[in-house]
């Protein structure tokens, strides 16, 4: 299974910048162990897109077939990062080829525009910078290919 971290906006440098490319390379060093195939960050500019139906659309794509989405979004609930991990493994097991994780712009997703079948997690409820939600989301990743693998970066 593949595990896409999609997200709007580019982020070129910076210590956020930093961050996901250390946990993804963290994570893609654990993951083939585990039954992952790759994990990589999607960034799409939305800059030139006017409308947040648009954008949310842009965002969303997805073959349901054998690709699962889940949205990082503030009405979402909030597993831990032990339950992050069993889904992993869940969806994995279930032949699930491609887990896409989204983080939406500015203003959020266009709610009628999300299927009702979509995941939806927050990281609290808390407003957080997307560069930090970035952040966190590639380091969740790290964390629950680690607790899959029984490396000691998780601790109960």
């Amino acid at each position: 299974m593949k595990i896409i971290l999609r997200a709007d906006g580019i982020i070129r440098s910076g210590p956020e910048r930093l961050l996901i490319d250390d946990y993804i390379k963290r994570a893609n060093s654990t993951s083939r162990s585990v039954g992952f195939l790759n994990i990589f960050e999607e960034q799409i500019n939305l800059r030139a897109v006017k409308t947040i139906t648009e954008k949310t659309k842009i965002l969303l794509r997805y073959n349901s077939l054998n690709e699962k989405l889940i949205i990082l979004d503030e009405r979402g609930r909030q597993p831990t990062s032990k339950q992050i991990s069993e889904q992993f493994s869940t969806w994995r097991d279930n032949n699930i080829k491609k887990l896409i994780l989204v983080i939406g712009g500015a203003d959020g997703f266009d709610q009628t525009n999300v299927p009702n079948d979509i995941t939806r997690w927050a990281f609290g409820q808390q407003t957080w910078p997307h560069k930090m939600v970035r952040a966190m989301a590639a380091e969740q990743i790290y964390r629950a290919i680690s607790i899959l693998s029984s490396t000691p970066y998780h601790r109960d």
